[in-house]
């Protein structure tokens, strides 16, 4: 399988050489960081009351003190509609001081 040479080019070749099918449904986490605990309440509140992102886990990074918001979207992990869903949550998150730290997939 072919994708495009850029960063989420890069990690779909990992994973379907790691045997991942990537033509079927997947959780697929993407990571929005945040510097305040309460942009990224916000975002969390707003992102989970979307239809494309119900599920969300709010932690802290304990070397760094980031707060980041962990979005699940079921989908298929297409090149296309990753870099689209990615642009999407970070459109909201950065209403909210937030920023994409990308996305990965884990293999259930």
């Amino acid at each position: 399988m072919q994708f495009p040479d850029d960063d989420n080019g890069q990690l779909l070749t990992e994973i379907a050489d790691a045997g991942i099918d990537l033509a079927q449904m997947h959780k697929i986490d993407f990571y929005i960081l945040f510097e305040q605990k309460p942009e990224a309440e916000q975002f969390a509140k707003a992102i989970s009351e979307d239809e494309l992102a119900p599920t969300t886990q709010l932690v802290q990074c304990k070397d760094t003190g980031i707060w980041e918001v962990i979005t699940q979207v079921q989908m298929v992990p297409d090149h296309t509609l990753l870099g689209q869903t990615e642009q999407y949550l970070e459109s909201i998150a950065n209403g909210h001081k937030g920023y994409g730290d990308g996305w990965g997939l884990e293999s259930e």
